[in-house]
């Protein structure tokens, strides 16, 4: 079952998928040893005899061998998909391992259920990381950004490897013990709501582009080629003139308008908007982002809606093109911001309610490189931070409130634009009405709270004394 006749196993990875078997790939060119195992047989093996021929990989024929390939204290990576799953392997390996061992969850857990594991596995004398692997297929054989959290300990154990392994931008890996028991999982899932606004916003200036400027694939392409050499300098933006700018060769059409108009979702996103509703703090566009993903779904539905309603009678003339893309590019940039505002607001909140000590400038750094997020301005975030450390959101640094107070104008545009001629733009609304709300001293919530003590008595307080009040609302009516 091994390749050669090496010494004990440095690290085991456990699920051999395409994330696993990269991984692996990427820890053993860094000159570990791997012992790996899969469930399926087959898949090992062949594995064995293809990408990880002559490698220092060794493969195991179940948990007891695997356990016995291993250095002492064991380091045992899972790469199998979240959920029952991991509770499953991990109740499997727990016999075959012995007090000091260290498992680690490399997939994309809720980041509660880690919390729960790590307290189980502690009880056992075992340490646990929770640790979230960005970058996909291509990130996890060349160098991914890595957010462990769980025993402090268990991640000095494996600090060089994780350092070795991860992305590197300015010298610096993309890699930091983020914190204690779930805190690693917890910013790996705030990165990818983040992740869905942002893809959702870039999905808007596309339909604005297309619908409301009429421009063709090529400009469309070139636009996007130009935002990305300034402050939109992303791997998103990238990609997406990279995608525009492809033909399906079966038929000539650009590649994306044979794509059927239906995103797909694995759930990190709708954690994202869920915790944030727990934790009672506003994360409105990452949710939007989530919803108009559930409303691409809903593709049968759309095309009977299509034909039986109808948008603005008239049409108004399409903008001037080359003010409208400075607009377009603006309303990107400023609620770009607004979404990580959002979610560095979250990670916040999550830091306070669970005792993480979460480093935003560090988290930042680590986002620049290997990661789906990696972008330019998270340099201006981890400068944010190096300035206010406690910040409390990021539209109040000098810098993003400079740029989302210059992007105004542009901003507001674009999304009336929008509506004027029926093209749904949810994230940029939304980001556009949470800045808005963001910087509103008086909101009409005291209306909303009378509403409340009228029909619940919720009760209310005043802003002329202090106290909680209740008014007998129907027993106080105007004659």
């Amino acid at each position: 079952m091994s390749n050669n006749s090496s010494p004990r196993a440095d690290i085991a990875v456990v699920g051999l998928a395409v994330m696993g078997q990269n991984l692996a790939l990427n820890i053993e060119s860094r000159g570990y040893t791997v012992a790996a195992y899969n469930r399926t047989q087959r898949t090992l093996d062949d594995w064995l005899a293809s990408d990880a021929a002559g490698k220092r990989v060794v493969g195991a024929a179940s948990f007891e061998q695997l356990a016995e390939l291993l250095q002492r204290p064991r380091r045992v990576l899972l790469m199998v998909k979240a959920g029952g799953a991991v509770d499953a392997v991990i109740d499997e390996l727990l016999p075959y391992l012995e007090e000091g061992d260290i498992v680690i969850d490399g997939g994309n857990s809720l980041f509660s259920d880690t919390r729960a594991r790590a307290a189980r596995l502690a009880e056992r004398g075992l340490r646990y990381l929770g640790t979230g692997i960005s970058g996909g297929e291509e990130g996890a054989l060349r160098g991914p950004s890595i957010m462990p959290g769980g025993h402090p300990e268990a991640y000095e154990a494996v600090a060089d490897l994780f350092r070795s392994i991860a992305a590197v931008v300015d010298g610096e890996p993309c890699c930091t013990y983020i914190g204690a028991d779930g805190a690693g999982h917890f910013v790996k899932m705030v990165h990818n709501g983040i992740e869905y606004a942002d893809m959702q916003l870039i999905t808007e200036a596309y339909a604005y582009m297309k619908q409301v400027l009429g421009m063709s694939y090529p400009e469309m392409q070139r636009t996007f080629q130009e935002w990305n050499e300034g402050e939109l300098d992303s791997y998103l933006i990238e990609i997406t003139a990279d995608i525009l700018g492809r033909v399906a060769p079966d038929s000539g059409k650009p590649m994306v308008e044979i794509i059927v108009d239906t995103a797909a979702q694995k759930g990190t996103g709708k954690w994202t908007s869920q915790s944030a509703l727990d934790l009672g703090t506003p994360a409105a566009t990452i949710a939007e982002a989530v919803f108009a993903r559930y409303l691409s779904s809903q593709k049968e539905e759309r095309v009977h809606a299509a034909s039986v309603l109808r948008g603005p009678k008239a049409t108004p003339a399409a903008p001037e093109r080359g003010a409208a893309l400075a607009a377009l590019r603006s309303a990107l940039y400023a609620s770009k911001i607004c979404a990580y505002a959002q979610g560095f607001a979250l990670m916040d909140m999550a830091a306070a309610e669970h005792g993480w000590e979460l480093r935003f400038g560090e988290i930042a750094t680590i986002w620049r490189g290997g990661c789906i997020i990696r972008a330019r301005f998270l340099d201006k975030i981890r400068e944010a931070y190096d300035r206010a450390p406690q910040l409390a959101n990021l539209l109040l640094d000098d810098y993003f409130r400079q740029v989302v107070d210059d992007s105004q104008a542009g901003w507001r545009e674009v999304v009336a634009t929008c509506v004027r001629h029926g093209v749904a733009a949810p994230a940029f609304s939304s980001a556009l009405a949470y800045f808005d709300s963001y910087r509103t001293a008086v909101l009409p919530a005291n209306l909303l709270q009378a509403q409340r003590d009228y029909f619940g008595a919720h009760t209310y307080q005043r802003v002329d004394r202090d106290g909680v009040f209740h008014t007998d609302w129907t027993g106080t009516r105007p004659a």
